[in-house]
């Protein structure tokens, strides 16, 4: 049993929070708004991302970073990509105790989500804001939908660390009989993958909103897939990563749910609401939409070919028509499959 810190309490940091509290673990969960971390801590729910679900009584909730930190021997980060350097650097200059960067104990994201402007995975943001090794960062991916696995319906995740020894210690945090993690050395495969699912989701509800049926769908999963395995391959991750969990697993589980944020957002892009009506109707961050310009530059960057992902692209930041999404998939010179 270990003492854990999970930073974020949003509805992924809760729920995870829930797993490894589930596992026998003692966890503190970090909250921005000092009132939700009180009804977390009083009344063992989080209304704001979770309702009513009843949280395990042994999880702790604090909005004070360094008494989260306190006496933690791992740490689980979960705070949004687009925001994470700005919030460790916050922490940083707010903090004398964390002058130096966070406490030097393994540490793992679970943010999916590419930087705008550096093209970092988010791995890379902790190494360079947070001060960590990177040989203990290990981020976690897979069909990760937080409403399921807080109703603790079974599931499989993937942790990704640099070395197996790494990956097998922060699957054993994973304790929780709903939850099996699996380990991976290829972190750059997973992050990949778990950014980049969202930019198709997205494709794939707006799909959904235009009245499209399965067979739209489907080519939208498989071609996005093909796209985020081009894109994972030339940033030095294995193709066989996205094959599994992190990959196609989560791939469907996101494109397929209207639980999914970014599924969501799409569906109403497709439906007629602009981009800030469609976020406001969903009410929480959908990575997807930051994501997108960040993948379509590294795509560029590389030489990398993701037709779909440039069509979200012209859709969220260019203002395009959402059919210009459907229309990026069947209008392509023929060529191979």
């Amino acid at each position: 049993m270990s003492a854990l810190a999970v930073l974020g309490a949003g509805s992924w940091g809760t729920t995870v929070a829930q797993v490894l509290a589930d596992g026998g673990h003692d966890v503190t969960l970090w909250a921005r708004r000092p009132e939700l971390a009180a009804t977390i801590r009083t009344e063992h729910r989080n209304p704001d991302y979770l309702g009513e679900h009843e949280l395990p009584a042994g999880i702790d909730a604090t909005a004070a970073v360094p008494e989260a930190l306190d006496g933690a021997e791992g740490v689980i980060v979960a705070v949004p990509a687009q925001s994470l350097r700005s919030t460790l650097a916050a922490w940083r200059e707010q903090h004398p105790e964390l002058a130096a960067g966070l406490p030097a104990v393994p540490t793992l994201s679970l943010v999916k989500g590419i930087e705008r402007g550096t093209d970092a995975r988010v791995s890379r943001i902790l190494a360079e804001a947070g001060s960590i090794p990177e040989g203990r960062i290990g981020v976690l991916s897979g069909p990760n939908l937080s409403g399921e696995i807080a109703a603790r319906q079974p599931c499989g995740s993937v942790v990704a660390a640099p070395t197996k020894d790494a990956a097998e210690a922060f699957a054993a945090w994973f304790r929780a009989p709903y939850l099996r993690a699996y380990t991976s050395t290829d972190v750059i495969g997973v992050e990949v993958a778990g950014a980049v699912k969202n930019v198709i989701a997205i494709a794939v509800g707006a799909a959904a909103g235009l009245g499209y049926g399965h067979n739209t769908t489907a080519s939208l999963i498989t071609r996005g897939l093909a796209e985020i395995t081009r894109l994972g391959v030339a940033l030095g991750g294995r193709g066989e990563t996205f094959a599994g969990l992190a990959g196609m697993g989560d791939l469907v589980a996101t494109c397929a749910s209207p639980a999914s944020r970014n599924h969501r957002l799409g569906l109403a892009l497709g439906e007629g609401l602009d981009v800030e009506a469609a976020a406001a109707r969903v009410g929480q961050t959908a990575e997807g939409v930051a994501t997108a310009r960040a993948v379509a530059h590294a795509a560029e960057r590389l030489g990398v070919d993701m037709p779909i992902t440039r069509s979200v692209v012209a859709v969220v930041d260019h203002g395009a028509k959402i059919d210009h999404v459907t229309t990026a998939l069947l209008s392509r010179s023929v060529r191979p499959e």
